[in-house]
């Protein structure tokens, strides 16, 4: 590939667009002055002015109904916000996981993200990088617990096999007491079963 390729305006232009993550340029205030098109295709509204609102607005923030993004109590806490305030104050990267709750289809809907910022200045001007990652289905895989298929064993995250009362006690913080189900009563002690009338 030639050097000069990256001289060209139209093909960094064409770059931006085709990365399949949405990424937006915003601006201290957390406005957006530029996006590429899957920052538009997760608004999916085409007809939406973005450019010069905050990130809030655009991505359809439960907490920007009311008063705007920004002016609510809650958007002290907002991640969003608050990733961008940390690499405007020097962070190079700065990432975090979170739930953000939103408008769709006229419904409040909420799902899991990957944020991540990174500064730059140009002309001058200092800008974050914004991106929003969806990450909802690597957090249903992580729930995902392994189970033996026959003896009920769950495989923990150092790869070894526990048994379920063992495992849960220390994920959950439960603690078991143990009873016998009609069936294994059935099984186990058929004369007692069938005396307390068990079918």
């Amino acid at each position: 590939m030639e050097k000069n390729l990256f001289d060209n305006e139209n093909f960094l232009l064409t770059i931006f667009n085709a990365m399949p993550v949405p990424i937006t340029i915003v601006d201290s205030d957390v406005k957006i002055v530029f996006f590429n098109q899957s920052a538009l295709d997760l608004v999916a509204d085409s007809d939406v002015k973005i450019v010069r609102k905050r990130a809030g607005e655009v991505f359809h923030c439960i907490r920007s109904i009311e008063k705007g993004c920004g002016r609510s109590e809650f958007c002290k806490d907002c991640v969003i916000r608050s990733s961008v305030n940390e690499s405007m104050n020097g962070a190079k990267i700065f990432r975090k996981q979170t739930a953000l709750t939103f408008i769709k289809d006229g419904k409040e809907s909420e799902a899991f993200f990957l944020i991540t910022t990174a500064p730059f200045d140009y002309n001058g001007e200092k800008f974050v990088i914004l991106t929003i990652e969806d990450i909802n289905e690597l957090i249903q895989l992580k729930s995902l617990i392994p189970i033996c298929a026959k003896c009920k064993k769950i495989r923990n995250d150092d790869n070894y096999w526990e048994n379920v009362e063992s495992y849960i006690s220390k994920h959950l913080d439960i603690s078991f007491t143990h009873g016998i189900c009609p069936d294994c009563l059935k099984e186990l002690y058929p004369e007692i079963a069938k005396k307390m009338n068990i079918k």
